[in-house]
């Protein structure tokens, strides 16, 4: 399985348009899921009463989930195609559940956006496109399905597609690059095999224009950078910490340092899989023995770089940032926890400089006294402690983060500029 290339693809979209649907077409269609699970599935749609759910069923495994039809939390499934190994993040369309898509998000290489071919452009399909493209996926294609409750026609199709091109336009997206594929995820039209029934189109299944998606380039030729997950204490081995190289190249015999405490050290060996590695590549998840360091000194939160080319320390640093789930405002002087690749910490958002029109990018108020649910915003803001921080353009990993308060996430955004300690 693991031979192929692996990506990670999320599904974005209005409520009802159908993403659990299609996804459980695709799993189907690609023997994802066994004839004896889609046989269960079909019984448990029955009992239901909700016939055409069964496909959304594999991924909606919740019991209140089939209660109330929608998609509450995030599933990993994982599916192939003739050249890629998938991991599906599934991105509920929900308004409450918008949170769960922003987890999603940061770690998608590409995103699918479902429109209902009848319904066209929704508000969720405009503040899904406005967020992916803010939380940096370059990669798009957008599904057009229940082509056939639009009786396949071609001028409904052609309607919704003019549509969503203009907002994709505004919300930055080249549509040149992007694939627009109508589709029945319920009669099993277009997902993975053509139908005379869309005789008029010329273009990829669903399936195969998810293997006309780029790999993500693989940012070799940055400095290192891998945030620490963990750090182990080994009985004559001494300290492993553990994490994953999200820039660079980790290579045994390495001068290393950890910010924000600035421990030099040297890389003794590096395991993954409990196999030794003489270098760790951007994806891959190790552990790597250290010279000389107490684990004591070494902390979840951290990042290694090289130590002629140290990650960021930030005294603060300024971000966009889109108000998700936010009872009330946010004003200048709130002090959340910010989510930023491993860390955590409490920052405060000292300066609201501008609020931005989520649908063209615009700003619309400079230094407004406060940004609620829907507002986009270039905010500035200073860490509570020391914390390694670097711009989104420079170091995606290590610049986009989830701002929580409440047990939920309120807002999300990356990072635009730092102002180093």
């Amino acid at each position: 399985m693991a031979d192929k290339p692996h990506m990670n693809l999320i599904f974005i979209g209005h409520i009802d348009h159908g993403k659990s649907t299609t996804v459980g077409r695709l799993l189907y269609d690609t023997k994802s899921v066994s004839e004896q699970d889609m046989k269960k599935l079909k019984d448990e749609v029955a009992k239901y009463n909700r016939p055409t759910f069964e496909f959304a069923f594999v991924m909606d495994q919740l019991k209140e989930e089939r209660e109330r039809g929608i998609t509450i939390d995030i599933m990993h499934r994982d599916f192939q195609t003739p050249k890629y190994y998938f991991t599906i993040i599934d991105a509920p369309g929900h308004r409450d559940f918008v949170k769960n898509m922003i987890t999603g998000a940061s770690q998608a290489d590409a995103a699918v956006l479902v429109v209902s071919t009848p319904d066209g452009v929704q508000s969720q399909t405009r503040e899904h496109a406005y967020l992916a493209r803010v939380l940096g996926i370059r990669q798009l294609i957008v599904g057009f399905n229940k082509i056939d409750a639009a009786s396949y026609d071609r001028a409904k199709f052609d309607d919704a597609k003019n549509k969503v091109s203009e907002l994709l336009k505004t919300v930055g997206y080249d549509v040149t690059k992007v694939l627009f594929v109508p589709y029945s995820a319920l009669e099993g039209v277009n997902v993975s095999s053509k139908s005379d029934k869309l005789g008029w189109y010329t273009g990829p299944t669903l399936l195969e224009a998810l293997d006309t998606l780029q790999l993500p380039e693989k940012p070799l030729n940055k400095p290192l950078r891998l945030p620490i997950q963990d750090a182990y204490s080994i009985s004559g081995f001494g300290t492993v910490p553990v994490g994953r190289v999200e820039t660079g190249v980790m290579k045994v015999g390495d001068s290393i340092i950890i910010m924000p405490a600035g421990v030099k050290t040297e890389v003794k060996s590096i395991e993954m899989h409990h196999q030794q590695l003489q270098k760790a590549e951007p994806g891959d998840n190790v552990g790597f023995n250290i010279k000389g360091v107490d684990k004591k000194d070494v902390k979840k939160g951290d990042v290694v770089g090289p130590s002629d080319n140290p990650p960021s320390v930030v005294s603060e640093f300024t971000a966009q940032i889109v108000v998700i789930n936010h009872p009330t405002a946010i004003a200048p002087g709130y002090t959340p926890v910010f989510h930023i690749h491993t860390a955590q910490m409490a920052a405060t958002i000292t300066e609201i400089t501008e609020k931005k029109d989520p649908k063209t990018g615009l700003t619309v108020q400079k230094n407004p006294e406060f940004i609620k649910n829907g507002d986009v915003a270039i905010v500035k803001v200073k860490p509570t402690k020391a914390v390694c921080i670097e711009k989104f353009s420079e170091f995606p990993p290590l610049g986009r983060f989830a701002i929580r308060d409440m047990g939920q996430t309120v807002a999300a955004g990356v990072v635009l500029d730092i102002v180093k300690k």
